[in-house]
């Protein structure tokens, strides 16, 4: 298993990035959560790794700290919660307001999540109530570290990009993105605003 990775962060291309560790290039899948915390390209970062296994590939999934792994660990242990949809759980909300979703029984914000059906969100609400308690007593979240902006227009396609891979469909991914200022915004920031945006509607 493969449980930390400590490189140089080659690209960042939401929801996967390339870390070069000791010459070896490792693509990882990382939410949103994750990138908002990241430094530029060509700087040193570690990730809190989990390794998933299938028939046809490997999938190398990295986290800012051991608190988001521990909860995505606990996510996919949810009956048909997958660790793609576990990934998308992560971008469209911070793990503070999906615990407060799961203690107030909201399945009306999970439902706006890419694809969470109501009987997903109920299921996420009853297994994950009891999970919750012990991850929560690991205490709080680092700070966020904000990242140089580019091309304005750069940033809007890769911010539509990583919303279509994380499951939203071309045309929703644009609305979200059109609904929010964009202006002088990198692409995290505008993914984290139009995420922040579509939950709240």
């Amino acid at each position: 298993m493969i449980g930390r990775l400590r490189g140089t962060l080659l690209e960042k291309r939401p929801p996967q990035l390339l870390l070069d560790v000791a010459g070896v290039g490792y693509e990882v899948e990382a939410p949103m959560s994750t990138f908002y915390q990241l430094p530029a390209v060509g700087n040193e970062v570690t990730l809190h790794t989990h390794l998933v296994v299938r028939e046809d590939a490997h999938l190398l999934f990295g986290f800012a700290n051991e608190r988001e792994r521990a909860l995505f660990r606990n996510l996919i242990k949810v009956n048909g919660v997958g660790a793609k949809m576990a990934l998308a759980i992560l971008s469209g909300m911070n793990a503070e307001s999906f615990a407060r979703c799961v203690q107030e029984g909201d399945t009306g914000s999970l439902t706006r999540l890419p694809g969470i059906g109501k009987k997903t969100a109920e299921r996420l609400i009853v297994e994950m109530r009891d999970r919750l308690e012990a991850w929560q007593a690991d205490g709080a979240l680092p700070v966020v570290m904000a990242t140089p902006i580019g091309s304005a227009r750069d940033e809007v396609n890769d911010a539509l990009s990583a919303l279509v891979a994380l499951g939203y469909k071309p045309p929703e991914a644009s609305r979200m993105v059109n609904a929010i200022d964009a202006e002088g915004k990198n692409s995290e920031q505008i993914i984290r605003a139009a995420l922040q945006n579509a939950v709240k509607k």
